[in-house]
């Protein structure tokens, strides 16, 4: 199949490509600031979009499991570059709360985004998907908190365990990893073959629509570094918390891709190549990237680690709850989407007066 772009397609990359050209040569010529720090979320939103639509074309050929699986593993490799780069720079909050934020963003801001679309679009007012892997997304998430909220108990209460943060998190990082290993061989293996959602043929083929992706995976990863340069800028410019930087304005803008797809697919009907970007994602951080950043920032001075403040481990907690109320049947309403978003908000507001 040749290339099929609509004239609005083809302007939204290039749009993008100019984007992440200005961003680099803000950051590369002028130094990190306050504007560079704007063209690069400007610059990930783009190259969003252009993920947000190869995964569209790949959804018709692959179905919403494997479409999902793969576009969640691209779509955070920004933010395993942001917080690898934000260690680097000893921005250890930053790095913590932003890979915090964005189990947040996905779980409760993005999820929630999706909902409100997708049932606001369905007849009835009701968004249906399938509900299994909403399920195996709060198993997932809940198994990722036990370990982060049994840190934070030990942490304190000044429990000895406290004394062995960093090998506890790094005996939990492979225990996750060998989990979400065998939930990914079960889930793959009863994959279907399409999303009965959609019923536009695909105009790319699979190869042009996987070169797409792996393109602006690439291009996410360098507009991340210059994102990164630019946080500590923004801070000042802006009078913002280095907690609300990570927790709120990083983890959306690192997850820049998953926010732009999943609303946009619900709100063309594809529930379940929608919920399966989503879902996907949180348990992705959850119970992948997030020990597979613990394993590997071990060489660093400042190690990333599984405890956090008590407010956001039971944050987390009761995020894995509310997830599995809203969603653990297979359908949500407008109402219950705007539940989640609220939660987010609240949160926000929390992380913004720390």
């Amino acid at each position: 199949m040749t290339l099929g772009l609509r004239r609005i397609e083809t302007t939204f990359i290039l749009l993008a490509m100019l984007a992440t050209a200005i961003a680099g040569g803000l950051t590369l010529g002028a130094g990190a600031s306050a504007g560079s720090f704007a063209a690069s979320a400007l610059a990930l939103a783009g190259l969003a979009w252009i993920v947000s639509f190869a995964t569209e074309q790949l959804g018709e050929q692959f179905g919403p499991e494997v479409t999902g699986l793969l576009q969640s593993t691209l779509g955070n490799l920004p933010e395993f570059f942001v917080v690898i780069f934000a260690l680097r720079e000893g921005q250890v909050l930053v790095a913590t709360t932003s890979i915090v934020g964005s189990i947040f963003a996905n779980a409760l801001l993005v999820l929630g985004m999706a909902i409100v679309v997708g049932a606001w679009k369905s007849p009835d007012g009701v968004m249906r998907f399938g509900a299994r892997l909403p399920s195996d997304t709060a198993t997932l998430l809940l198994l990722a908190v036990f370990l982060i909220v049994s840190l934070g108990v030990a942490s304190s209460s000044h429990d000895a365990a406290a004394d062995h943060d960093r090998a506890i998190s790094v005996i939990g990082a492979i225990a996750l990893l060998a989990v979400y290993a065998l939930w990914v061989r079960s889930y793959l293996g009863g994959a279907g073959k399409a999303d009965p959602g959609h019923k536009e043929a695909p105009r790319l083929s699979g190869l042009v629509s996987a070169g797409l992706l792996a393109l602006s995976g690439l291009g996410a990863a360098f507009v991340s570094e210059w994102f990164v340069e630019g946080i500590e800028p923004a801070i000042k410019a802006f009078g913002i918390s280095e907690a609300f930087a990570g927790l709120v304005v990083v983890a959306i803008a690192g997850n820049a891709i998953e926010n732009a797809a999943g609303v946009i697919l619900a709100a063309k009907g594809q529930s379940d190549l929608a919920m399966s970007v989503v879902k996907n994602s949180v348990s992705q951080i959850a119970v992948f990237l997030f020990p597979v950043l613990v394993l590997s920032s071990q060489w660093f001075d400042t190690p990333l680690g599984f405890g956090m403040a008590p407010v956001y481990a039971a944050s987390l907690a009761l995020t894995a709850v509310i997830v599995w109320q809203v969603t653990g049947d297979g359908e949500a309403a407008v109402w219950e989407g705007a539940a989640l978003i609220a939660f987010y908000i609240i949160l926000a507001a929390i992380a913004f007066y720390e």
